[in-house]
């Protein structure tokens, strides 16, 4: 799921989202096979190009600020190419303007040993917030769009039709279309060098063993609802804290909050996408996970 448990007006969940606010809409069918080639893209808008070309994206390894490339920087250094794919947002194939992402990696992160091994959170422009592990930001078929190939101007995405510009995470493979494994951050800002319990350390079960389904639970949360959502204040802002002033379990029936996450369209109409592979352990272990940290409420009275 990339899921997102979504506290919605009726019932206390909000539907994860994508970048913009909304969830992602489920891919169907099967995705075009990638074309990745360095000639040049067939359209373009030089006006959209000039739109952007000073946008940046900033850097960070472990809080401190290693770079900032803006769009011409990037493309002069590593060299652009044409990527068509079918985008699960969109649900239609795409083209766009691209650059790998292992390749903006090295260059904004030259002479950080061991990159593939390290863990990294990109951040996009409305508090989306994406933990990837190395293994993921180098996998091959990632790339950073700078340019809608298909509509100059980029085409609105998501149901509040925000423009993904200046910088889109896409992948290129065919088996790369679920966003629940491969998510897609739009308006991206900022890439990290960060541990995830360094960046979100109140959302961790303290005191909970391994192998507990309250572990089970973090994990899961951990790698597909923290992009929306928070806990103890911690994660992603598109989304409300799951934790804080009240846990969502304290306020929802545990069987209505497992039906919600598994056929949201079941309930209400709404963007936040069907979990049917979900396992009952898997919607009992998030249950257990939210029940663990109503107990483990750590608040921050700095923050509004």
């Amino acid at each position: 799921m990339r899921f997102s448990i979504v506290v919605s007006v009726m019932l206390g969940l909000v539907g994860c989202g994508s970048s913009g606010g909304d969830c992602p809409p489920c891919a169907s069918g099967q995705a075009a096979g990638p074309v990745a080639s360095t000639a040049p893209a067939a359209s373009g808008s030089t006006s959209a190009a000039a739109a952007t070309a000073s946008a940046d994206l900033t850097f960070r390894n472990e809080g401190q600020r290693v770079a900032t490339l803006t769009r011409d920087e990037l493309v002069k250094a590593v060299p652009p190419e044409t990527v068509k794919q079918l985008d699960p947002y969109y649900n239609k194939e795409k083209t766009y303007r691209a650059v790998p992402l292992a390749a903006v990696i090295e260059l904004a992160f030259k002479g950080v040993k061991d990159l593939p091994q390290k863990e990294y959170v990109l951040r996009a422009k409305d508090g989306y917030t994406v933990p990837l592990r190395g293994s993921k930001v180098f996998e091959k078929g990632a790339y950073i769009a700078f340019e809608d190939v298909d509509v100059p101007a980029w085409e609105p995405i998501g149901q509040q039709r925000a423009n993904p510009a200046p910088f889109y995470l896409v992948w290129a493979n065919k088996d790369q279309t679920d966003l629940e494994t491969h998510p897609r951050p739009y308006q991206l800002q900022a890439i990290e060098i960060a541990r995830f319990e360094d960046v979100f350390p109140r959302t961790a079960p303290k005191g909970i063993a391994e192998g507990e389904p309250a572990r089970k639970g973090f994990e899961l949360f951990r790698e597909q609802c923290i992009h929306c959502h928070a806990i103890n204040r911690q994660g992603g802002r598109v989304g409300p804290d799951l934790n804080l002033p009240k846990s969502i379990v304290e306020y929802r029936p545990v069987d209505q909050i497992k039906a919600y996450i598994k056929d949201p369209l079941s309930f209400r109409y709404s963007t936040m996408p069907a979990h049917p592979t979900f396992s009952d352990a898997d919607l009992d272990a998030l249950v257990a996970y939210f029940t663990a940290m109503k107990d483990r409420k750590e608040d921050d009275p700095k923050k509004p």
